[in-house]
């Protein structure tokens, strides 16, 4: 199941947050917990919301104010969104590194030295044998 798939009514909802029915509406009318709505105006809560009302329960145990609690939740929601932006941007980065027209490759050469190649290419293993023989004098 989908964390985000609305699927408990608020009894069930208000069970398996360990709380009454009526504190999940007031969580709902100062906003800590947003259910989505049915045609017929009734909550569907998800297994996140759930979560959600399980940590607010243990930040009102820690005495946490809701008021601290709304501003902890806030917090947290703009860190994720923050998080995914920079997955984001990351992935937009490496994407760009590796399709840059003129980006430089170097590669050892056969003696050691630095050989520049084209992008996309691939450097040529030599596949002859050599042979030790003594210098002649």
């Amino acid at each position: 199941m989908d964390e985000n798939s609305q699927v408990f009514v608020i009894s069930i909802a208000a069970e398996l947050a360990g709380m009454h029915p009526q504190t999940l509406r007031q969580y709902d009318r100062l906003g800590l917990v947003s259910p989505s709505r049915t045609a017929g105006k009734s909550r569907r809560y998800s297994m996140r919301d759930i979560a959600k009302l399980q940590e607010i329960a243990r930040l009102g145990s820690e005495g946490v104010s809701l008021e601290g609690i709304r501003r902890i939740i806030e917090l947290e929601d703009q860190v994720g969104e923050l998080h995914g932006r920079i997955r984001e941007l990351e992935s937009a980065l490496a994407d760009e590194l590796l399709n840059r027209p003129g980006r430089r490759v170097f590669a050892a050469g056969s003696e050691g030295e630095v050989v520049s190649l084209r992008a996309g290419t691939r450097t040529r293993r030599s596949t002859s044998v050599v042979v030790w023989r003594p210098l002649e004098r």
